[in-house]
């Protein structure tokens, strides 16, 4: 019987061995080409073979030499940062902030405009995202992805704005006019969707399959990551817990009247202000209020109890369904009220639900939004820089 060799087996070969050595070289650094055949079970040959059709496509580069051993030292290699660059962008009321990672995920460039009054969103992004390129010395034909992270719903089946509520002007079109604008691919975001991104890639969520990520700030709202991807929904809607059905708070039918009752009600900054000032913490704002109330320690007691309470008929409902391993209090309020906080909420969920995930407090990165925006970018940008490496 004689066997059919599939076509091009030893290309997509070539192709998986090269996609192996940079990653390598990302995660660890400068590699010898001994090493990137130990690391991927390659012989010296085939590694040797690899490396200059790196070096060739000019994603590789000598950057040193490894001293010690017989003979020449051996020559190091990484990966070219400026072979591909992303703009992450983090769009809110007030101001967008920008920033420029290359390849690596090294950030080389940021800026930051306001938004506020703005009758251009086209302008806004044009700007914030050819000054953060400017400030990396990065060519704007090198710019692989940008990714704007922005509140609101993005529609799936389009990638288009559907809603933004604190933005009136950032609505459907609007991601058309900016590709066209820009020449480049851009790609919209909920905000807080990327931050459970930022939260997976260097958080308190790393290698945490299921989780969910509650967004406690001005405004309220809810990441669900399942099998370790965004679950979005089929119109995008996925997470908006500001709008589900409690206990305590008004349900209002009217459409027009979306901004208030539901669940938000009882966990946005100005319910939560009203909280501590019923027992005696007043503040400018939320995350102050209850920042008090935690370092009160027992006087702050009973302010953290009601927000517990309150956190709780949210979150039992959402994880009755999903029935995450974890969920992650993040934003303002929910880093305020670190884990004195988030160990009560975990044992109001456990008391109310036949489900009991452990609650913890963000630990990701300082800007998770614009972060989130930066990795969902570089893993496209790699997947298009580093997957075509062998010619036809």
């Amino acid at each position: 019987m004689s066997s059919t060799r599939l076509p091009g087996t030893p290309r997509l070969l070539r192709a998986i061995n090269d996609r192996a050595a940079l990653e390598l070289l990302l995660e660890r650094g400068p590699l010898t080409r001994a090493q990137l055949g130990e690391l991927t079970g390659l012989s010296k040959v085939t590694a040797s073979q690899l490396v200059e059709r790196l070096e060739e496509r000019g994603l590789v580069a000598r950057v040193g030499e490894q001293a010690g051993g017989r003979g020449p030292n051996a020559q190091l290699y990484a990966v070219v940062p400026a072979s591909g660059f992303v703009v992450g962008v983090e769009i809110g009321p007030e101001h967008a902030v920008a920033a420029c990672a290359d390849i690596t995920g090294n950030v080389v460039g940021r800026v930051q405009q306001s938004t506020h009054d703005t009758d251009d969103p086209v302008g806004v992004v044009h700007n914030a995202v050819i000054e953060a390129a400017r400030s990396a010395k990065a060519p704007i034909n090198r710019v692989r992805r940008v990714v704007l992270g922005t509140p609101g719903l993005v529609d799936p089946s389009t990638g288009d704005l559907s809603f933004a509520f604190d933005l009136p002007r950032w609505q459907r079109g609007l991601l058309g006019a900016l590709r066209e604008d820009l020449k480049r691919p851009v790609v919209f975001e909920n905000d807080v969707n990327l931050a459970a991104v930022a939260e997976a890639h260097a958080g308190a969520a790393r290698g945490v399959d299921d989780f969910v990520l509650l967004w406690l700030g001005r405004g309220v709202g809810m990441a669900v990551m399942l099998g370790g991807k965004l679950h979005r929904g089929v119109s995008g809607a996925a997470g908006e817990i500001g709008y589900l059905p409690v206990a305590g708070a008004a349900v209002p039918r009217d459409v027009a009247r979306r901004s208030k009752g539901g669940f938000k009600e009882l966990a946005v900054g100005d319910a939560v202000r009203a909280v501590a000032r019923e027992h005696g913490f007043r503040a400018a704002n939320a995350a102050d209020a209850v920042r008090a109330a935690v370092e009160a320690g027992t006087g702050g007691g009973a302010v953290l109890d009601e927000l517990a309470r309150r956190l709780g008929l949210g979150l039992a409902a959402a994880c009755v369904v999903l029935d995450p391993a974890l969920v992650v209090l993040a934003g303002e309020v929910g880093q305020a009220g670190g884990v004195a906080l988030a160990q009560r909420v975990q044992h109001e969920v456990a008391a109310i639900a036949p489900v009991s995930p452990r609650v913890v407090v963000t630990e990701g990165p300082p800007e998770p939004v614009l972060h989130g925006a930066m990795v969902t970018g570089l893993e496209a940008a790699r997947d298009e820089v580093f997957g075509s490496t062998i010619d036809e």
